[in-house]
């Protein structure tokens, strides 16, 4: 067995220097968790100094500008303060201001708008059953609501970038972690990760030997356990924060001794199955009445989730094909215009549950009688001049407003494609059909993120499920708006569009 050791500062200096060096990057640090903490405290501070200077900043702009007249310094306070606290309080809960939280790539501004909508709504009614706020005007209210929306984003967003970039391999209080593994594990760890971007700065790794081919099981047992006691002592000298033992969980023999003889050692024990861990970037440990499990995929919507989103395609779509009925006319006698055939499109594709259903689009290739289905492709010769120009602004799609109220679809979603795509796509893809576990969209967040047009290779396509794959598991309200928002506003969501 053999171990490697890692010291990341005072190389290049005096010998003096650099023995002092190699023990305080090996030695704990009494001052690292003093430090984690404060940045934690830190990130919370600014977002309760952002809520409530924006809430006294509202209401003293309001005073002077529309009453001429100095604000209730007292009342401004109280409704600052709350408002504050709310905010905070639930974040600390639920460990939102950890070094871990701010590293992963979780949905944080997501989760801080709906926090804001909830602060509002308990501060409303504690306001409302004690009487306590009567002396805010709404003007300032809805100010406040508003305005303090867009600086708690900006503040969340500037304190991920300032952790994430003093997350490297040299913050003091980065937690320091020691691998262990037979050679190939190990090397496959370093080929997928950017060490230097993880946060934690790894200081030792232990390979376990390979046993020879033919030897029994006493002799891999005595091997390993070899290995075991040596890594043990290595690690009790390190003295890390955590322990990740990279064996695969196949070698059910292996995981289990290892456990065993690292749980001897005042250190976190962490398993991480390569294998697994890689494929399934959001999964988590749940609990299912007395089972306990790894959730690898989010369960489908709840129906109060279900009613919701569903409620917001009825609205939205119903009253866009009233607003938008008359470029919709406009549109359809252009192309009945511009070349023979119907102005509307329609083509079977898998939707929800993968039930096949008929698309509606707007025509914007020549009418050809019915045959095998080609991809367009740039610079197709098919498409029509009216049509290059809605494909390019995405009006071709408008007609799938009918398909939102009639059910078959919703306003976000993944994208239905030809189901001579899916059949193909879908043997040669992992977990493609997955896509057919909520309904197709109008737009999604591949196509919000310039991920459209023709798909040359099968990497091209796995790039959009990864997308659909992240929506699926990661949807809320807010998820859809934001792609609403980037598919009509953002550069990137016409990109490929021809």
């Amino acid at each position: 067995m053999r171990h490697e050791r890692f010291v990341t500062e005072g190389a290049s200096n005096p010998a003096r220097r650099a023995r002092r060096a190699i023990w305080a990057a090996l030695l704990p640090r009494r001052s690292r968790s003093a430090m984690r903490l404060a940045i934690g405290a830190g990130a919370a501070l600014a977002e309760f100094l952002a809520v409530l200077l924006t809430v006294l900043a509202v209401q003293a702009i309001y005073h002077a500008a529309a009453l001429h007249a100095p604000m209730p310094l007292a009342s401004a306070l109280q409704v600052g303060l709350l408002l504050a606290l709310f905010v905070i309080l639930p974040n600390i809960a639920r460990g939102e201001y950890s070094i871990e939280n701010y590293l992963a790539g979780g949905p944080h501004l997501r989760r801080s708008a709906s926090l804001w909508l909830g602060a509002w709504a308990l501060l409303l009614l504690i306001g409302f059953l004690t009487k306590t706020i009567g002396e805010v005007s709404r003007v300032t209210a809805v100010a406040a609501f508003l305005a303090g929306l867009p600086v708690l984003l900006a503040t969340r967003s500037a304190s991920l970038a300032l952790v994430r970039r003093l997350a490297t391999t040299r913050l003091a209080s980065a937690r320091r972690v020691h691998l262990i593994g037979y050679d190939a594990d190990i090397a496959s760890f370093y080929a997928g990760q950017d060490t230097d971007a993880l946060g934690v700065r790894v200081i030792g790794t232990s390979y376990l030997r390979s046993v020879p081919l033919g030897a029994g099981a006493e002799e891999r047992r005595r091997q390993l356990g070899e290995d075991l006691d040596l890594a043990v002592s290595v690690v009790r000298f390190l003295r890390p924060d955590d322990v990740f033992v990279l064996v695969p969980w196949t070698d059910a023999e292996d995981v289990a001794l290892c456990t065993d003889a690292f749980l001897r050692v005042p250190a976190a024990l962490h398993l991480r199955p390569a294998q697994v861990m890689d494929r399934f970037k959001d999964m988590r440990l749940a609990r299912v009445g007395r089972l306990t499990g790894i959730n690898v995929g989010r369960e489908p919507l709840s129906p109060i989730e279900v009613a919701l989103k569903r409620s917001f395609d009825i609205v939205v779509a119903g009253v866009a094909l009233v607003v938008l009925s008359p470029l919709l006319a406009t549109i359809a006698l252009l192309i009945r215009l511009d070349s023979p055939g119907p102005s509307l499109f329609r083509q079977k594709r898998y939707g929800f549950n993968q039930e096949a259903f008929s698309v509606y689009k707007f025509r914007s290739m020549r009418a050809a009688p019915e045959g095998a289905f080609r991809q367009a492709t740039r610079n197709d010769d098919r498409i029509t001049r009216i049509g290059r120009v809605l494909r390019r602004t995405n009006l071709d799609e408008l007609p799938q407003l009918i398909n939102v109220l009639r059910g078959d679809m919703s306003l976000v979603g993944p994208r239905p494609h030809a189901l001579a795509h899916d059949r193909s796509f879908e043997r040669r893809i992992a977990l493609y059909a997955r896509r057919h576990n909520v309904r197709p969209g109008i737009t999604g967040w591949a196509q919000a993120n310039g991920l459209r047009g023709e798909t040359l290779t099968d990497a091209d396509m796995q790039r959009r499920v990864e997308h659909d794959l992240h929506y699926i598991d990661n949807w809320s309200f807010w998820f859809d708006l934001q792609i609403l928002v980037m598919t009509v506003l953002a550069r990137r969501a016409f990109r490929n569009a021809y």
